[in-house]
């Protein structure tokens, strides 16, 4: 009887553990921030600069050893709870990669390849054709 028991306990704890590995797994992608150092609560945007721990600087030299290219932006913004600098870089082959770099450690938290100017120009112009007629 005690061996049945063990058995069910272990089993259960078998099947929690797999539900919670495969939840841990299932969005990481790279393209989203999902943990950083420096939380944001209730902070406004003119605290920003004074929370960061490294420099936009170095922040920049973290993203562009991530991806060679040209800087084309950079922001201290809060992306989903965590302070980070959001750098645009443009790469050789012409695309534009946002680089999540944390603005406590300079770690790189995720890239993102932007979607092309040319494809949101010409949605925006169907619809304001579409609208005139």
């Amino acid at each position: 009887m005690k061996g049945k028991w063990i058995a069910v306990i272990g089993s259960g704890a078998l099947a929690i553990g797999f539900a919670v590995a495969g939840a841990s797994f299932a969005d990481t992608d790279g393209t989203e921030v999902k943990n950083g150092t420096i939380r944001i609560e209730k902070q406004s945007e003119a605290e920003f600069p004074s929370m960061a721990k490294i420099s936009m600087d170095q922040a920049v030299q973290k993203a562009l050893a991530s991806v060679q290219g040209q800087i084309l932006k950079t922001e201290l913004e809060d992306e989903n709870g965590f302070l980070v600098y959001g750098i645009k870089v443009v790469s050789a082959d012409k695309s534009v990669v946002d680089v999540k770099v944390d603005a406590g450690t300079g770690k790189v938290l995720a890239m993102e390849k932007d979607k092309a100017d040319d494809e949101d120009r010409e949605s925006g112009e169907d619809n304001d054709q579409d609208r005139e007629d």
